[in-house]
């Protein structure tokens, strides 16, 4: 190979300098210098490899031929064909046909491209960086035997310019990632918070709500009742008839009372298990409604569901709760499904109706959707109601990552104070 004179390289070299200058990101700044090194050391393929922080993977920018180690997306270092100079265990690599070289073909390696591309002479020196390893700038060519020494010694020089600006780079593109990842953790938790603050005002309501209807339902029966045995503790004599219509009303009063105490505490989820409190709000939207809508339940959690954390179960119960509900009071279907699913990755709960569907126009109950988008975020689910098959009716879906969910307690039955 012809060998520049000391004047000829200065001038490639703050060629480099120069085409650096600007340069925004990895791949348009290795294109924009391989021009000047070519003059240096000629070359088919050349590429700049940068460890990412961590130093667990790493990331190709290529320029010339186009081969899978550019279109790849961030690699093992474990598995690069120059993983012995990235780890810092060798100075340099240089080898006159990768073909045969047994250090570029290991076991596990990524070196596909050497062969698809006959990338046989390859040269490759470290990027350094206050004498860490950030990388590496790698010389292929077609032709065997092409480099030696001399180009090892040329491209070290080249590695040094490139060096400090590629750090820079991965300095600037981590800085981002960081400033990325913190604005969306703001954002989720600003998120949190709203939700627990619209929570906190439905919880809010709905205790004003139990209140009212103690008070006007429940407290308004008894003070009637009590009204009544005053009455009748001040009459002689006192039939089985005049009685009956009393213990009636005071059974009505226990009833309803048994509703209301009901609805503000799942206790079936705790004593039966999710699937039986689903099963039983089924039956109990559908008998209360007076309507004929046939109902059906899946259970696919193989017990999983049942080993969540207790607050974790509730929340999912009132969103299902919820959708049911809904479903009932406004979808004027003729079918509800529920599914609940174990999931590689989760645990899945499908509402599904035959009804009106959400597109077409449907009362609203109060805040009821807002609720249940709360109660799902809050405990870090997917939330989404999207149309049914063919646009009729609607489906609501629930979906829990359960490597962050599930309690490590075995599998039984709870049953809570």
């Amino acid at each position: 190979m012809l060998k520049l004179a000391p004047s000829a390289l200065l001038d490639h070299y703050l060629g480099i300098s120069r085409l650096l200058a600007g340069q925004l990101e990895f791949r348009s700044a290795i294109r924009a210098v391989a021009a000047e090194i070519s003059h240096i050391i000629p070359h088919d393929h050349l590429d700049v490899c940068i460890i990412m922080h961590g130093g667990k993977y790493h990331t190709a920018y290529e320029t010339g031929l186009e081969t899978a180690w550019g279109n790849h997306p961030p690699a093992l270092v474990s598995g690069s064909p120059i993983r012995s100079l990235l780890w810092g265990e060798v100075a340099f690599l240089l080898t006159d046909d990768a073909l045969v070289d047994p250090r570029f073909n290991f076991k596990g390696a990524f070196f596909r491209p050497i062969f698809d591309q006959s990338l046989r002479s390859r040269l490759h020196v470290p990027l350094k960086v206050e004498g860490d390893v950030i990388g590496a700038l790698s010389c292929s060519a077609h032709t065997a035997g092409l480099y030696g020494l001399d180009d090892v010694a040329n491209a070290r020089s080249i590695a040094d310019l490139l060096s400090p600006y590629f750090f820079a780079l991965r300095a600037a593109e981590q800085a981002q990632q960081w400033a990325i990842v913190e604005a969306e953790a703001r954002a989720r938790e600003e998120g949190l918070r709203l939700g627990a603050l619209k929570l906190t005002e439905a919880l809010e309501s709905e205790r004003q709500r139990i209140g009212m209807d103690l008070h006007d339902q429940t407290l308004a029966d008894l003070t009637r009742l009590s009204r009544r045995l005053e009455r009748l503790t001040h009459e002689q004599d006192v039939s089985g008839e005049t009685l009956e219509p009393l213990a009636r009303s005071l059974q009505h009063c226990m009833q309803d009372l048994r509703q209301i105490i009901e609805e503000a505490k799942p206790s079936v989820l705790q004593l039966f298990g999710f699937a039986q409190a689903v099963e039983n709000q089924l039956d109990r939207s559908i008998r209360d409604s007076g309507l004929s809508i046939a109902q059906k339940l899946v259970d696919d959690t193989g017990g999983v569901i049942d080993r969540l954390e207790p607050t974790v179960s509730i929340a999912l119960f009132r969103i299902t709760q919820e959708a049911i509900n809904n479903a009932v009071r406004h979808a004027q279907a003729d079918h509800i499904t529920v599914t609940l699913t174990g999931q590689p990755d989760g645990i899945s709960i499908e509402v599904r109706d035959d009804g009106i569907g959400i597109q077409k126009p449907r009362r609203r109950a109060g805040a009821g959707i807002d609720n249940m988008k709360t109660r799902a975020r809050l405990i870090s689910a997917r939330f989404t109601i999207t149309d049914g098959r063919g646009t009729r009716g609607s489906v609501v879906a629930i979906h829990l990552p359960l490597a962050e969910q599930a309690s490590p307690r075995d599998n039984q039955t709870r049953i809570d104070a």
